[in-house]
C-alpha cells in the first residue's frame, strides 16, 4: 500500500532555495504590498470613472430641463401672449399714450445763500 504524504512533505525546499526566499521575504511582501495598492488604486478609479459618467448623463438632463423651461418662458412672454392671459382677467391694453407729470422745483430764495 502506498505511504501517505504529509502536506509539508510537498513544501519541502532544498537547502539553498529555502535561503533565497527567506533572505528576499521583506522584498517580496513589498511587492505583495505594491500590488493590493495598485488594485485598489483602479477599482478606486473605475468606481470615480462611472460616478462622472452619471453625473454627466444628470447634467445632460438638467440642461435640457432648463431649456425647455426657458422656451415656456419666452414664449409666455411674447406679446400676443400677455395680451391673452390679460384678457382672462378683464383688463384691457391701453391704447393712449401715457402722461407725463412734470414738477418744478420753486426756485431757492437768496437768503439761504448768505447764510
Amino acid at each position: 500500500m502506498a505511504e501517505k504524504r504529509k502536506i509539508t512533505d510537498y513544501m519541502h525546499f532544498s537547502g539553498w532555495s529555502a535561503k533565497v526566499f527567506l533572505k528576499n521575504l521583506p522584498f517580496i511582501i513589498f511587492l505583495g504590498m505594491l500590488c493590493t495598492v495598485y488594485i485598489a488604486n483602479s477599482h478606486y478609479a473605475l468606481k470615480k470613472i462611472r460616478e462622472i459618467k452619471i453625473k454627466q448623463e444628470q447634467l445632460k438632463q438638467l440642461r435640457w430641463h432648463y431649456m425647455t423651461i426657458q422656451t415656456d418662458l419666452m414664449y409666455s412672454n411674447k406679446h400676443s401672449e400677455v395680451v391673452k392671459n390679460v384678457q382672462e382677467i378683464d383688463l384691457k391694453i391701453q391704447t393712449k399714450q401715457p402722461k407725463k407729470i412734470v414738477v418744478t422745483k420753486p426756485k431757492a430764495s437768496n437768503d439761504k445763500r448768505k447764510k
